[in-house]
């Protein structure tokens, strides 16, 4: 093989490889933000039920059995 499609052959892996590394970049950065929407989503929710068991006067010590 010579030097010179050596060097072609390195160049279309290179090039193969940083679209790659793209791709996953782009599909972390797709994740992350998918986290931080379900993050703040689970706050408010708990926020929500913190209210609603205030508002009801229910405490935990007050609960009912899981069973029932």
């Amino acid at each position: 093989m010579a030097l010179e499609e050596r060097i072609t052959e390195l160049e279309s892996r290179m090039a193969f490889q940083d679209d790659t590394i793209q791709a996953l970049n782009d599909a972390l950065v797709a994740q992350q933000r998918v986290i931080e929407r379900l993050q703040v989503q689970i706050k408010e929710l708990a926020r929500r039920q913190e209210e609603a068991s205030g508002q009801f006067g229910i405490s935990e010590d007050e609960a009912p059995p899981p069973h029932y």
